[in-house]
């Protein structure tokens, strides 16, 4: 039988110790074990929440864990590794500020403003960031996953994306995983292909960028002959 929090003693219990005394009394094996509710056979919620924490090295290391990851380990599943994944990010837009307030006037912009979307990410993901007519962040959108090349590359995606959203501008940013954001051959044929998209379609591109890590570099398109 799964072990819940409803089994423990009161006083041992994660949610009354955090309505209590405040979230920042608890470990980070109780604020889990809040998110996870139930154990496995054999093992309480808070046991299986420590044996997670130890698995992938503390926080950072789960917060960086793939959903199929955490869903195959006995005692989760799918339903709590889309929760555990739900609330990383949620922090990680949290400590991101109102996208509304910021404004995208060139490459380091978009690099600041993309780089905590993609914290711990262990492949290549590419982000849309879509703006107003005064480049003021209005969305930002994960729109594919895998490498970024000229046939990989979601044109049409990304173009539907800005226009569903109401945007006038967008940059799009994806990482290198690898480390080094030195834009690809691939990179730079991707952005001239979104430079000639835009245009057809009445929109402003405003930057390609590619981040690794905390290093980031704009990826320039070849000249249209």
């Amino acid at each position: 039988m799964a072990v819940s929090l409803a089994d423990l003693p009161v006083g041992q219990r994660p949610r009354e110790r955090l309505l209590a005394l405040g979230p920042q009394a608890l470990s980070d094996v109780e604020l889990l074990a809040l998110l996870l509710r139930h154990g496995r056979r054999g093992a309480s919620v808070l046991e299986l929440a420590a044996e997670l924490l130890v698995e992938h090295g503390g926080l950072a290391g789960l917060a960086s864990a793939r959903p199929e990851e955490l869903s195959r380990r006995a005692g989760i599943g799918v339903a709590k590794a889309a929760a555990i994944i739900a609330a990383f990010h949620l922090g990680v837009r949290a400590r991101g500020g109102p996208d509304t307030m910021i404004r995208l006037c060139g490459a380091v912009d978009v690099a600041c403003a993309a780089r905590p979307q993609f914290a711990g990410l262990r492949v290549e993901r590419l982000l849309v960031l879509v703006c107003d007519a005064q480049n003021r962040l209005r969305q930002k959108v994960f729109v594919a996953q895998g490498a970024v090349d000229q046939v990989a590359v979601p044109v049409r995606e990304i173009m539907n994306t800005v226009l569903r959203h109401d945007g006038r501008a967008f940059a799009v940013v994806h990482n290198h995983p690898s480390g080094d954001p030195t834009p690809s051959v691939d990179d730079r044929r991707a952005t001239t292909l979104l430079t000639e998209a835009a245009h057809t379609v009445g929109l402003r591109f405003l930057d390609h960028v590619v981040i690794a890590g905390e290093a980031w570099a704009s990826a320039p398109g070849y000249p249209v002959p």
